[in-house]
């Protein structure tokens, strides 16, 4: 499991014009069942994407394809974390059975 902390490099103004395709973005990786949750930071100086994929190499390849990543407006860093505590009814979301395998 990964938390992954977008910072904004570029103005606001140069990542809005890349916003759309990074939402699209992760409504792939949401389908493919890579994230988990998403959104921005408050204040909106980058965002933070939840993230369930096996392998720090396949995150990698996945933040690649970002369009944030390609436009250079926004830099990552990811933290693995391996959850061992849940909510009441979080637990299948976390469960490593659940992990996804990356996908094409």
């Amino acid at each position: 499991m990964f938390v992954v902390l977008l910072h904004y490099v570029q103005p606001l103004s140069a990542v809005e014009q890349h916003l759309a395709a990074h939402r699209a973005y992760l409504d792939k990786h949401y389908a493919a069942g890579h994230f988990l949750a998403s959104g921005a930071q408050v204040p909106r100086v980058g965002g933070v994407i939840l993230a369930r994929v096996g392998e720090r190499a396949a995150l990698d390849a996945i933040l690649a394809e970002d369009p944030f990543h390609r436009a250079g407006v926004a830099e990552y860093q990811v933290v693995e974390f391996q959850p061992s505590k849940f909510a009441p009814g979080a637990e299948p979301l976390f469960a490593p059975a659940r992990l996804a395998a990356p996908g094409p």
